[in-house]
């Protein structure tokens, strides 16, 4: 393998792919030791990928060196990763960012990242790394398109086929997963809130207060949902905003996914592959000048239409 790269993040960018690549072939050999070790360095690298990205405190978030480096035996560091004790340091941004989103399972903007990612999951996702995080990940995939086994992208809107403003999806979900509509927004709240409302039940987290304040936004604007506070601490039952929420859902779903369906196949028509991860953007194309009295005469005039919309605009850009 090569040496140490440096602080760029395409230099990063290939030791990363490069230690992947060794990580599956040692799996495939059953060299399980060696796997593990090049796995740790993975992890560091990928931390130090965030640093020269995404910046930070230093101290906090140096990549860690190799273990044969540190001087830890390669078994019982493999025993802490598996068993979840392994450095926060090693974890990146990117990484639990796709924690959350996993969980949610839909379009979230970073503040409810955050703070589902506060609740169940150890350490907590500085806001400010957040910001240029979607770009970046863009950056990544125009660079080396596919590196990566999950890209974090933009949510696409069903009108115009262009970014979400602040929300976040994961390139493996299916594509009407990651596109939004009219009626997007308050079904993937309520899918929000049963997927967090079935975890905080099914383990022992209810209680924590991270995850009761979570409940709490969710309760308050589902009718009947905050109709199951307990005892006097006034906890929120995590069954009963499930449940609440079923209950509107079942409203909006069917007409939601006939507008996420249509989008999708649109998409998937006119788009390229990035612009399906991040988003046909907007062009501004110029309005014919008409002649006559009817409607567009006068002078020229600019119009915006989202990238895609038209089918021969798609086919004249693909020509080009």
């Amino acid at each position: 393998m090569s040496g140490t790269p440096g602080s760029s993040p395409d230099m990063w960018e290939e030791r990363i792919a490069e230690l992947r690549a060794a990580v599956r072939r040692a799996a495939a050999s059953g060299d399980r030791e060696t796997a593990r070790s090049l796995r740790t360095e993975l992890r560091a690298a990928e931390q130090a990928w965030d640093e020269a990205v995404l910046g930070g405190d230093p101290a906090a978030d140096a990549p860690v060196p190799p273990r044969a480096e540190r001087g830890v035996p390669v078994e019982s560091a493999g025993a802490r990763e598996r068993d979840g004790g392994a450095a926060r340091g090693l974890v990146p941004v990117r990484e639990q960012v796709h924690q959350a989103l996993t969980l949610l399972g839909v379009p979230a903007a970073p503040k409810l990242i955050g703070a589902v990612h506060g609740a169940f999951f150890p350490g907590e996702i500085p806001a400010t790394r957040l910001t240029s995080l979607r770009r970046d990940e863009e950056r990544s995939f125009r660079s080396a398109p596919y590196a990566r086994p999950y890209y974090l992208c933009a949510a696409l809107t069903a009108d115009l086929l262009a970014p979400a403003r602040g929300l976040l999806t994961v390139s493996t979900w299916p594509l009407r997963q990651r596109v939004v509509g009219p009626l997007s927004a308050r079904v993937d709240f309520l899918t929000a809130a049963i997927r967090v409302a079935e975890r905080a039940e099914h383990t022992d987290t209810g209680r924590d207060a991270g995850v009761q304040r979570l409940l709490w936004r969710f309760a308050a604007t589902i009718p009947g949902a905050a109709d199951g506070t307990v005892g006097t601490d006034g906890a929120v039952v995590p069954a009963v905003v499930a449940e609440a929420a079923r209950a509107e859902l079942a409203v909006h779903s069917e007409a939601d996914g006939r507008d996420r369906a249509a989008a999708a196949r649109r998409a998937a028509d006119v788009l390229d592959d990035a612009a399906l991860l991040f988003g046909g953007g907007l062009r501004v194309l110029p309005r014919r000048t008409g002649t006559g009295g009817g409607a567009g005469a006068g002078t020229d005039h600019d119009r915006t239409t989202g990238a895609g919309v038209s089918p021969d605009d798609t086919t004249n850009r693909r020509r080009r």
